[in-house]
């Protein structure tokens, strides 16, 4: 069984094997953390995506981390579901977004993988409930993964992360 944890911090700084970009699904980069990690990893990263585009809600695909600091060496893009008011299967997708980005973590043969908290920014999914998926998908996934790092950006996402992970 993995180890969860919830730290507070930048995710592209995170020594890790694979990062999660909560991404949109033309893998292209956006704002929020899909800006930053496409930030830090370089041009190159774009251009991969791009490739593997479109990525549907719930699904997950790996890119390389290009210029992303070792031990980084995967950027997994995962595409969490737009808010509509939580009777449109939000809930399922979101859930899905994590339980995909860690078998794709397995193929890949990860064994560390830090996530953001994905679909709380622009797309707007209630960051109490998206806390409370994240901890209880990831603590449910058989995986060869053996540290799961939920990266929390700012002090009330971590403070909702601890408190799922504390239940």
């Amino acid at each position: 069984m993995a180890r969860v944890e919830v730290v507070r911090g930048d995710i592209t700084r995170e020594a890790v094997d694979a990062i999660v970009n909560a991404a949109n699904s033309s893998l292209r980069g956006g704002g929020g953390v899909d800006g930053a990690i496409h930030w830090a990893a370089g041009p190159r990263l774009k251009e991969a995506g791009a490739a593997l585009a479109p990525c549907h809600p719930g699904d997950a695909v790996a890119t390389p981390a290009f210029d992303l600091d070792p031990p980084v060496r995967h950027v997994i893009h995962t595409v969490g579901p737009v808010w509509r008011g939580g009777a449109a299967g939000e809930a399922a997708l979101l859930a899905s977004c994590y339980r995909r980005s860690l078998e794709v973590a397995d193929s890949l043969g990860a064994r560390s993988v830090a996530f953001p908290a994905i679909s709380t920014g622009i797309f707007g999914y209630p960051p109490d409930q998206a806390a409370r998926i994240a901890v209880d998908t990831v603590r449910s996934v058989s995986t060869q993964v053996e540290l799961i790092r939920l990266v929390a950006y700012d002090r009330p996402a971590y403070d909702l992360l601890t408190a799922a992970l504390d239940v």
